[in-house]
């Protein structure tokens, strides 16, 4: 499988009569992970996946649910399951990256992960316009894609934010995504993470 690979390009490993088996879905994230994900780091000074893997540690060392837990995990795994990644949005294109993850996501994983995966842009665009000096402590590259993503919200922009359902729990993964930045931090390695994801998988 590779990480770039959209929902219409996954299949499964091979069964005992040729044809292919269940999807697993926390074998690709793996892959991801270990693949295309360890090697872009999209300018930050961690790759996206050390980078996801520390918003996890955050979301775990805060006490957040199992399902904050997997949305900080997944939070940028729309970077790789689109046509346009993240590349193109360091170009000055916006990517979406946040809904194509979700989409992707959403084959496997209920909404309370994946809509804060979905909001994790607009809850940027929401802190830089509601949070008093929030937009100073962005990375130069968060605060670059920032203007590519639309820039602060509007009044009306911030009301109808308001109003969804996982506002909230976007706001808390988007403050764990700032934070796991830090080229010097210790992170968990994926396989920690790997109970916590099967028991989120819908049946």
């Amino acid at each position: 499988m590779t990480a770039a690979a959209g929902p219409s390009g996954l299949s499964g490993q091979p069964g005992p009569s040729g044809q292919p088996g269940p999807l697993d879905p926390v074998a690709l994230l793996a892959d991801l992970f270990t693949g295309e994900g360890a090697r872009d780091y999209l300018g930050e000074a961690v790759s996206v996946a050390a980078h996801m893997l520390q918003a996890a540690g955050l979301a775990e060392a805060a006490g957040a649910p199992r399902h904050l837990v997997a949305a900080a995990l997944l939070h940028d795994v729309g970077h790789f399951q689109s046509d346009r990644g993240g590349h193109d949005l360091m170009a000055g294109r916006d990517n979406r990256h946040g809904e194509t993850g979700a989409a992707w996501l959403g084959q496997w994983f209920p909404d309370e992960v994946t809509e804060p995966v979905r909001l994790h842009v607009e809850a940027k665009r929401y802190l830089c316009a509601t949070a008093a000096g929030y937009i100073d402590t962005l990375s130069a590259a968060s605060a670059y894609t920032l203007t590519v993503q639309g820039g602060p919200m509007s009044p009306a922009e911030i009301a109808a934010f308001e109003t969804l359902p996982h506002a909230e729990a976007a706001v808390a993964v988007r403050r764990w995504d700032d934070g796991a930045k830090d080229p010097d931090a210790s992170a968990q390695v994926f396989e920690h993470f790997r109970p916590l994801l099967a028991g989120l998988v819908r049946p």
